[in-house]
């Protein structure tokens, strides 16, 4: 079926009247210039063309309207959370539908003997841990986008975050959920028990999957009882190698801290000048160690983490006695990606590679940069070699852009090359179709190509998007 929006009922409605005479007035936005808001996430440069609507359900049963709506008439449906993603992949397709769930963000349930809770996708992830922390409870995916995206995006993407390196990803804590399938019917998936093996696990399935499988109008998530207080390590470090050769010290010597996060000179003075902060250190890179242990190993395993500083060059290592001020570190940690868009365009790489390969591939990332005449600042996931390069360039230049994109490509091609993903945690959207396509062999892609059509067999489903 094509993605024409002109394409009629049978009975000779376009789908605009089509959801109109389905949809209130209050859920439908055709205004352009409302729409406008609604339609790109916070990807530079990746393409979105104007849909001939906006629905911003409140029920699972309204989104299946749209989607019955939209198969009826072989138009493209896009979702979207935030808008918090960086690679393209709530972006609207021209002729099709955007669904935002922003009016649909509620908590429905908090379950403090079965610890877990269940949401609409639009509720923001650190108001869900927020609210389990009420309850003595905690639920640990932590992307540096928390304090503004939601549920639903980050199942979408399967996000991870500050805390993955020793809890995991979204995909370990979501125990099912509630779609809108490619056909549309309303299915549930997965289960609510601590264990199940019964038939296909495909609720995971959806995690990842960036709305190219279904729609996700409900999931719920397992929580963790919530943690003793973390102890800070922070080092300074005079170039961002020595910076890798700690974390690759800090991972040979057993240690699994709760955070090991890098941040490199230009981001804190990027957060400094926004926010006025106070915190550009006198160093190159800064890495940010978190341990959770209880008790007196805990203590130990500050102090282990502090030798790997020392013994990998930091010119300055301490172990933070002062908690309003560690907090202040984590929060330039994660205002880094705003406060540099202040600046520019920023394209961001979101690479992950095998902890032993942290320092090298640091290394290539500054030799790219020069390589190409890019500006690049570093932010990453350091503990789990999840690497967050920001190319940066100055408004209104046809030529750094282009330079930034070969230097964006440069940089996936070695990270495969170091046994690396071209996304550890953003997904692939637009931004990272060909990478993947490096990544995957033609038998797998062949898989990726049997799932998509026989779960979204109209293809209406975030069309062009992924793979």
């Amino acid at each position: 079926m094509g993605w024409c929006s002109r394409r009629h009922y049978r009975g000779g409605m376009t789908l605009l009247e089509a959801l109109g005479s389905q949809i209130d007035a209050d859920r439908l936005i055709t205004d352009p210039d409302i729409m406008a808001s609604y339609i790109h996430d916070d990807a530079e440069w990746a393409p979105y063309e104007m849909p001939v609507a906006v629905v911003r359900p409140r029920t699972a049963e309204q989104v299946q309207t749209v989607v019955q709506a939209c198969i009826a008439h072989g138009a493209p449906v896009v979702t979207r959370g935030a808008g918090t993603g960086l690679s393209g992949g709530a972006n609207a397709v021209a002729g099709g539908v955007v669904i935002a769930f922003d009016a649909m963000n509620a908590i429905k349930e908090i379950n403090t003997l079965e610890r877990l809770a269940v949401v609409e996708p639009g509720v923001v992830n650190d108001h869900l841990r927020d609210a389990c922390a009420e309850h003595g409870l905690w639920y640990p995916p932590d992307p540096a986008s928390a304090p503004w995206s939601t549920i639903g995006g980050n199942v979408a993407t399967n996000a991870g975050g500050l805390c993955c390196v020793k809890y995991g990803v979204t995909k370990d804590y979501v125990l099912g959920m509630q779609v809108v399938t490619g056909t549309g019917e309303l299915v549930r998936l997965g289960r609510r028990t601590a264990k199940g093996v019964a038939g296909f696990d495909l609720s995971a399935l959806m995690v990842g999957s960036e709305g190219t499988l279904g729609v996700i109008t409900e999931v719920t998530v397992k929580l963790r009882p919530q943690r003793d207080p973390e102890r800070t390590i922070v080092g300074y470090f005079d170039s961002i190698v020595a910076a890798g050769k700690a974390v690759e010290a800090v991972a040979a010597d057993g240690l699994t801290p709760s955070a090991l996060e890098l941040i490199d000179r230009q981001c804190l003075l990027a957060v400094d000048a926004w926010k006025n902060m106070g915190l550009s250190a006198d160093a190159e890179v800064v890495l940010l160690g978190r341990i959770d242990t209880p008790g007196e190993i805990g203590d130990a395993e500050a102090e282990r983490m502090l030798a790997c500083f020392n013994r990998s060059g930091a010119t300055w290592s301490a172990r933070s006695t002062d908690q309003e001020e560690a907090d202040a570190l984590f929060s330039a940690r994660r205002l880094a990606y705003p406060a540099l868009e202040r600046l520019g365009p920023v394209l961001t790489e979101d690479i992950c590679v095998p902890k032993a390969a942290v320092p090298e591939m640091l290394a290539r990332i500054e030799a790219i940069s020069v390589r190409h005449d890019t500006h690049i600042a570093n932010i990453a996931h350091a503990g789990d070699g999840n690497l967050h390069p920001l190319l940066i360039t100055p408004h209104d230049d046809e030529a750094a852009r282009r330079r930034a994109q070969a230097a964006f490509a440069e940089i996936i091609d070695n990270a495969l090359e170091l046994g690396g993903t071209v996304t550890g945690e953003h997904g692939v959207g637009l931004l990272k179709m060909g990478g993947l396509a490096q990544e995957l062999s033609p038998a797998v892609v062949a898989m990726h190509h049997a799932i998509k059509g026989a779960l979204d067999p109209y293809g209406i489903m975030n069309p062009g998007k992924v793979i």
